[in-house]
């Protein structure tokens, strides 16, 4: 099986950059970003040491519902290129472990699907999931911070995945 891992859906990233509201209604912040430890969702890599970033509230899903967490995330504040590659994000290589969580289609989630792994097993406990018929997509999350990083699913199923 072949994993696609998502960006944050660019009209929303768009949206925040033009100093619309994140998902909590208010404008984001501006920040320097230090360097490492500020993985940006767009374009999957952390935001480079010095380059302004944008600090939101955002939330993964397509509507709010009680499995609908909100959280703090990063975004370059200029516009980069979103990720499209095919192989494991940069953000994905940079922590010892990883929050992984399986969602059905009605982006809740599956109980007993959450568990922290380590970086080097990301992609085979993703893929383990995502064989199971239920799971719709997996959930990427911080081990540490419980910050959302990406989503990730079956290549098949790229084009229809949902609405981050």
């Amino acid at each position: 099986m072949t994993l696609a891992f998502h960006p944050y859906d660019q009209s929303f990233v768009d949206a925040v950059r033009a100093k619309g509201p994140d998902a909590n209604g208010q404008i984001a912040e501006h920040a320097v970003s230090p360097g490492a430890g500020t993985p940006c969702r767009s374009c999957l890599q952390n935001v480079p040491k010095g380059d302004a970033m944008l600090i939101l509230a955002a939330r993964p899903f397509p509507a709010p519902q009680p499995y609908a967490e909100t959280g703090p995330i990063f975004l370059c504040a200029e516009a980069c290129e979103p990720w499209s590659g095919g192989d494991l994000p940069a953000i994905l290589t940079t922590s010892p472990t990883y929050l992984l969580k399986g969602y059905g289609a009605d982006d809740r989630i599956l109980y007993g699907t959450g568990r922290i792994v380590a970086g080097n097993d990301l992609k085979t406990y993703a893929t383990d999931l995502l064989s199971e018929a239920r799971v719709a997509y997996v959930g990427v999350r911080s081990a540490s911070n419980n910050c959302f990083l990406t989503r990730i699913t079956r290549s098949d199923d790229a084009h229809t995945h949902p609405r981050l």
